[in-house]
């Protein structure tokens, strides 16, 4: 006799969600680690050397994290005010970071106290990085300059101020030392380069400039402001290539994943799109619980990591199976107390026959149910489920199911008012979902017949049954009207493939046109 088989439950997509190789990228992550920061995470920025610790800055302090530790590894809190913009040297040994007190501070991200401290701002730094040569500081700051700092001699090397209002983001060329950009709130990003007294390019975005980013070729570089994401065309003189508008509010900051083959944005509508940099189409998206004011990828992708405006840090680590594995094995290696086995140090040989042991399989509630052929009972305790989980997919299972056993109609017939009820509103919430109808609407179909004879005994149930009809009716009628359309597109579309093979001496002889007279014709259609 054939063990029972539990009901198999499908896997059903998402509305409006089609699973690519985009989905599953992005979606091979662990349940995020969340840690409470001491204010609002304005800036993160991971340290280009092994192990790729990272950056967070957050009200007065700056706080570094290790790839895998909930808890800092060093803390930086020599600031009088709230710091900005901590951001890692190419070599990853010192760390600089703006301040509202307009100092620049420097740091030896080994020790603790400042190395450099950089004074001739007025206002808050809310710009800071490092240029190529690795010896030169870049700032920007609330008083609408940009300067260029000497890290040996800690002297200010180079000062603008072409902008005309607060400069909230910037960045300096990795390949070459004398480029940099600076984005600000009079709408516009502009390139400097320092052999020249003013700058060499100005793109106007139209709405306030929150971050920028250069893609690795530096032929490109993306601005974020308002809700729009643009890009630009340095090599041609700053000629915009896309807008993109896909976030509800405003676009606070830009990544690009390892590969620069897709690029993230954070919005303060608590959502990060993930965009194909060929087509710049939607490929993915997150959801957070708060806005989002900052977002940076590991190198490879490993870790996705999130500043929100609460002051919580979201700290994705992508699985590894293979981990996970070795942890398995470590764990059945090392057992809590020692077992002698008979044969243990036995070598087994080819003709030995294994003989394991049988698995013991837990059954659901319904299909144990099932298994005792108790059908309505079945039905009842997959309707509880849907109740606790609000999966409706293993109550669509079980009723699909039954239906193939032929008990469907035995399992929804004498139930009385309370359990009828419950049936039909689960019905009426799913049965126009594309999913589920094929299944639903036998049911609906079957209950209609069975309790066609009990009107007018409980309103309750007249309302519901009332409303099931309709529903029905409304889907019959959304039905028929589609397959209108698609009769009328079916013979558009004959039609258009009909006058394309129409001959072409047909077509120059249809109005009397003469030989002499100038044809209409596109000439790929004319006579010969």
């Amino acid at each position: 006799m054939s063990s029972f088989r539990g009901t198999t439950i499908p896997v059903y997509p998402k509305l409006g969600e089609k699973v690519t190789q985009d989905t599953l990228y992005w979606k091979d992550f662990k349940t995020p680690i969340q840690i409470k920061e001491f204010g609002a995470i304005t800036n993160l920025d991971f340290s280009p050397v092994a192990p790729h610790n990272f950056a967070v800055t957050a009200f007065t302090r700056i706080h570094i994290y290790g790839p895998f530790s909930q808890e800092p590894v060093k803390t930086f809190t020599k600031f009088k005010d709230n710091a900005y913009c901590g951001r890692f040297r190419s070599d990853g040994q010192l760390l600089v970071a703006g301040c509202e007190d307009s100092v620049v501070r420097l740091f030896d991200v080994g020790g603790k106290v400042a190395l450099r401290m950089f004074k001739g701002h007025t206002k808050a730094v809310h710009v800071t990085d490092f240029t190529s040569d690795q010896y030169k500081i870049l700032t920007g700051s609330d008083d609408y300059t940009c300067r260029l700092w000497d890290i040996p001699n800690s002297t200010e090397l180079l000062s603008y101020k072409e902008h005309t209002d607060y400069i909230r983001c910037g960045i300096a060329s990795k390949l070459n030392g004398n480029l940099f950009l600076t984005g600000s709130y009079d709408h516009t990003l502009k390139l400097f380069d320092t052999r020249t007294d003013k700058s060499v390019l100005s793109m106007d975005h139209g709405q306030p400039v929150e971050s920028l980013l250069l893609y690795p070729s530096e032929g490109l570089v993306v601005s974020a402001g308002g809700r729009y994401v643009k890009v630009w065309d340095l090599l041609k003189a700053g000629q915009p290539l896309v807008s993109l508008k896909h976030h509800h509010k405003t676009v606070t900051c830009l990544c690009l994943s390892s590969n620069g083959q897709r690029l993230l944005s954070g919005s303060l509508d608590r959502h990060i799109k993930v965009y194909n940099t060929t087509t710049y189409k939607v490929v993915h998206n997150f959801d957070y619980a708060a806005s989002i004011l900052s977002l940076a990828l590991a190198p490879n992708d490993e870790s996705i990591v999130v500043g929100m405006t609460n002051g919580i840090l979201s700290i994705k680590q992508r699985k590894c199976p293979e981990d996970s594995k070795k942890d398995i094995g470590q764990r059945r290696q090392r057992p809590s107390r020692s077992v002698f086995v008979k044969g243990k140090n036995y070598a087994p040989k080819q003709d030995d026959y294994l003989v394991s042991k049988p698995v013991k399989e837990h059954l659901a509630k319904y299909d144990k149910q099932l298994k005792k052929f108790n059908v309505s009972k079945a039905l009842d305790t997959a309707l509880e489920t849907f109740l606790r989980t609000r999966k409706p997919e293993i109550t669509v299972a079980v009723i699909k199911e039954l239906d193939r056993r032929g008990k469907l109609k035995n399992a929804l017939a004498g139930r009385d008012e309370q359990g009828l009820s419950r049936l039909l509103s689960f019905l009426i919430g799913h049965l126009v979902d594309q999913r589920f109808a094929p299944v639903l609407v036998t049911a609906a179909d079957m209950i209609l017949d069975i309790y066609r004879s009990t009107i007018g005994q409980s309103p309750v149930i007249d309302r519901q049954l009332l409303r099931l009809q309709d529903l029905l009716e409304r889907e019959i009628d959304y039905q028929q009207d589609l397959l209108e359309v698609l009769g009328m597109l079916d013979t558009m579309f004959a039609c258009s493939l009909t006058k394309k093979e129409v001959p072409s001496s047909s077509i120059n002889g249809q109005n009397g046109q003469a030989q002499g007279e100038t044809s209409s014709v596109p000439p790929q259609i004319q006579a010969p």
